[in-house]
């Protein structure tokens, strides 16, 4: 019997240690077609999506030189090298960043007053101060901008998107005047940009072999090409030919005065740049379910400025509209950007003639479906949902970047969502206020206790009136800063004037250690104490 079951036993070790062999070589083998097939596609969608935002980047870098006053190359450059340092050192794999205009409106006025020369030594000093943000790890601050102002940054901006583009239906006469189309030209316009959007909108329900947009770039500009449709194309706004970027130093004179100069222009720049990159990582994290990092996109952003200065790019930072283009199409690792930035220095180095034939309603096509995808259209389902002071900040961010500049736009966001909410927790304290059996009154304090809310308890609180023992419990109350430590500060004193005996119930060591009035003259009770910490003192 027991060599019966030895035997058998073993049979079944056997048979059942075969099965998970096998087992284990099948799971291996699927998860190494997996793996391979995974790999494949991902790469690949990197390489053309990075590909087709390397082409809707040509046009809108050397727009972008324009609005600052300097060359179509100083643009189309600073596109090569921002997107292909941002890729590689930056925390946002699948984000995509180059000259925007959000920076070049700011830049425009330094060229004018003091030339490109110190246009350069201020986006070094950018890229410098923004590596200094990164490295004190100063990103994270990111996550303090509310909901609502994040969708009107998306919002505003997918608007300045759409007005950006409306300069395509527009002609410069022969004194330099624009004009709008009209006639034949503008049917012509309306009916391209129609078709391109019409593939983008359609071909991913029959393939996502390509990237549609991509594809619509390509078969709008062949249709326009073959037939010979008259439309304006790249080449007609500028010449994108030229050579390698070269080394140069700034000609500044290093001094003061030039530090007096630049200063200012870079730590606007740095801040809209910083913005503008971590809202868009932000938005990116979202649409991918993944999470960027913020501290090393500073970094990443810096380091690129750095670089572009002294290789006379005129800097940049992250762009919404090319990121959703590459998300759209794909693109999610590091490659893509590498991809989009190498492309566009091989269309200036050799592929100028070729690129210079595609048509202006093509891109248009291309960038009118991003402001499609990028507007958060839900937000007119949610307006009469939300907080009435929520909609508004939806509004006013929206607003105000399309009529200011982010940076503005969201810091006013940012301060209005903070006095809101501060006002709204203000008239959450609660006073319950009742004598015991030994004739002494006492005040119960519920909620926080902050800038906001102490003019209620210095109000409520009346020590004349009060007999001569007091008790002030702080058990359901939380002190939120300095501002609530004067005021239990002040409050002390009132009762010592008055030559009452006040004790302070449940009030945290942290607290007490700052009281100078009352050290000494009124009786704090610890037992059953919360050890909370005082924000600021926790920070600090």
């Amino acid at each position: 019997m027991i060599q019966w079951f030895k035997k058998h036993n073993a049979g079944t070790q056997k048979r059942v240690g075969q099965i998970l062999a096998h087992a284990d070589a099948e799971r291996r083998s699927l998860l190494r077609r997996l793996l391979e097939n995974g790999s494949g596609n991902r790469t690949k969608n990197d390489l053309l999506s990075g590909l087709t935002v390397a082409l809707a980047l040509v046009p809108e870098a050397v727009a972008f030189a324009f609005v600052a006053g300097v060359a179509p190359l100083v643009g189309l450059y600073s596109a090569f090298m921002i997107s292909l340092i941002t890729a590689i050192v930056g925390g946002r794999p699948g984000m995509i960043s180059g000259a925007t205009g959000a920076l070049a409106v700011v830049m425009v006025a330094l060229v004018l007053d003091h030339g490109i020369e110190y246009l350069f030594a201020t986006v070094v000093l950018m890229g410098i101060l923004q590596i200094g943000v990164g490295w004190l790890r100063l990103g994270k601050f990111i996550r303090m901008v509310p909901h609502p102002v994040m969708l009107g940054f998306v919002n505003g901006l997918a608007i300045v998107i759409f007005l950006a583009q409306l300069k395509s239906f527009q002609v410069a006469d022969a004194a330099g005047v624009s004009h709008w189309l009209s006639g034949p030209p503008l049917w012509r316009m309306l009916g391209l940009v129609a078709l391109t959007m019409g593939i983008i909108y359609l071909l991913p329900k029959l393939t996502k072999a390509i990237p549609s947009a991509l594809a619509a770039i390509l078969i709008t500009s062949l249709l326009v090409i073959l037939l010979g449709i008259e439309s304006r194309t790249v080449g007609d706004m500028a010449s994108i030919a030229g050579g390698l970027p070269q080394f140069h130093l700034p000609m500044v004179p290093l001094n003061l005065e030039t530090l007096r100069i630049i200063l200012p222009y870079s730590v606007i720049l740095a801040a809209i740049g910083l913005i503008e990159s971590l809202l868009t990582m932000s938005l990116i994290d979202e649409l991918t379910q993944t999470r960027g990092r913020g501290n090393r996109e500073c970094v990443g952003q810096g380091v690129a400025n750095v670089v572009t200065g002294f290789f006379g790019g005129m800097g940049g930072c992250a762009m919404v509209g090319q990121s959703m283009i590459n998300v759209k199409s794909g693109g999610r690792g590091r490659l893509s950007g590498i991809t989009a930035g190498i492309m566009v220095l091989m269309f200036i180095l050799f592929a100028a003639p070729l690129i210079e034939l595609i048509p202006i309603a093509a891109l248009t096509g291309v960038m009118f479906m991003v402001v499609i995808g990028t507007f958060e259209w839900s937000s007119f389902r949610i307006m009469g949902r939300i907080p009435k002071a929520d909609a508004f900040v939806l509004v006013l961010v929206s607003g105000m970047t399309v009529a200011t500049d982010l940076a503005i736009a969201v810091i006013t966001g940012v301060i209005v969502s903070a006095l809101v909410f501060a006002w709204e927790h203000a008239r959450q304290i609660r006073i319950h206020a009742y004598v015991d059996d030994t004739g002494s009154k006492i005040y119960e304090l519920e909620g926080p206790l902050f800038f906001a809310s102490t003019s209620t308890l210095l109000e409520r609180i009346t020590p004349a009136q009060d007999p001569e023992q007091v008790v002030i419990d702080f058990y359901g109350s939380r002190v939120m800063d300095h501002s609530a430590i004067e005021a239990i500060d002040t409050l002390a004193s009132r009762y010592i004037k008055e030559g009452k005996s006040l004790k302070l119930r449940h009030l945290s060591p942290e607290c007490q250690q700052l009281l100078a009035e009352a050290r000494g003259l009124v009786e704090i009770d610890l037992e059953k104490d919360p050890h909370y910490w005082v924000a600021a003192d926790k920070l600090a």
